[in-house]
């Protein structure tokens, strides 16, 4: 097969950019979620012609060229919908994601171009056999994970969740503390953990690190690779896990059920909100109160009057340097700092 091969950086946790690999097509009953995939561009160049590759950067890619992605399911309310599903006889397929997430779109925002399509041009097959994102995952003995947590969850997409976490990263260090930085939920994309490394986390880790391409799977599944990535991390020297939980809890991305695993550990809840009527439409349909709102709600003092008017819970706008020392108190108290 000619043609220049992308990695995606769902294909991080492999050796496939080392080239031990073939391709090959295989029949539809042998598809499965997490498979890694090759597929050949055949859409014409807009602003979504780009993919994330293993490092994290994002480079353009052009007909022909050859990316290597993983049939996964996407169910993003502001964006995209689908699945590796939805692939048909023609065997063409979009990326659901820039990170490399294949499979057949079935909804669209309008404010998108077209997504980038692909021809399946096969399975990737190492060592003999179908190359799966779980079969790069190291098994890990269950360990008991008792690090407190700061657990950002959003009332959508795009609400500022991972913003907030790069910001509370930030006053975690100046407290002196080690932070491990995660994102427990969502679908597949390097350069939101790579962010929180950035902000200065001493540790990462992602669902892709568990071998999902996205956590719209059945909660049995999740449990157990969420229960895998838990032992990894317990391992690491940290004093506080800052996770994120993508989209929001009541989406299928199994949100709720990261939120029940970690349980008692969660020490402070920070909401990032889109608006502020979307606050009480969470906190009322999830049962829960979060100790503070963030988030494209709070970016002016009217918003953050009438959060605190219409549900009563603290809000900050966390990008104004002001309101430091007033997150830093809430994370001393919640922390026992």
């Amino acid at each position: 097969m000619t043609g220049k091969y992308f990695f995606t950086s769902l294909t991080r946790i492999s050796d496939l950019d080392e080239g031990r690999f073939s391709v090959e097509p295989l029949p539809r009953r042998e598809w499965e979620t997490g498979d890694y995939v090759v597929g050949e561009i055949i859409s014409a160049p807009n602003r979504l012609s780009r993919v994330e590759l293993a490092t994290g950067r994002m480079v353009e890619v052009v007909e022909e060229d050859l990316v290597v992605g993983a049939f996964g399911v996407r169910y993003a309310t502001l964006e995209a919908v689908g699945g590796w599903q939805g692939v048909g006889l023609d065997r063409r397929m979009e990326a659901l994601t820039s990170a490399g997430i294949f499979g057949r779109s079935t909804s669209r925002s309008a404010l998108l171009p077209p997504l980038l399509s692909l021809l399946y041009k096969g399975h990737v097959s190492a060592g003999g056999r179908k190359a799966t994102m779980t079969a790069y995952v190291p098994p890990a003995p269950e360990v008991q994970f008792e690090l407190p947590v700061v657990l950002l969850v959003g009332t959508s997409m795009s609400a500022g969740k991972t913003t907030t976490a790069r910001v509370i990263i930030r006053q975690l260090k100046k407290l002196g503390l080690n932070v491990l930085a995660a994102k427990l939920t969502g679908a597949g994309r390097y350069r939101d953990i790579l962010s929180m490394q950035d902000a200065g986390a001493d540790y990462i880790f992602d669902f892709v690190d568990a071998g999902l391409p996205s956590t719209v799977v059945p909660e049995d599944e999740y449990r157990a690779a969420l229960r895998n990535l838990f032992s990894r991390m317990a391992a690491v020297e940290a004093d506080v896990l800052v996770a994120e939980v993508g989209a929001s809890p009541l989406e299928p991305y199994n949100g709720a059920t990261a939120i029940e695993e970690l349980g008692d550990n969660v020490r402070c809840a920070v909401l990032a909100a889109s608006d502020p009527y979307a606050v009480t439409g969470v906190t009322t349909a999830f049962g829960s109160r979060p100790n503070l709102v963030t988030g494209l709600a709070t970016s002016t003092d009217a918003g953050i009057e009438l959060v605190e008017k219409l549900s009563g819970i603290r809000a900050l706008n966390i990008l104004d340097r002001n309101s430091y020392p007033k997150l830093r108190a809430v994370l001393q108290d919640t922390l026992g700092l």
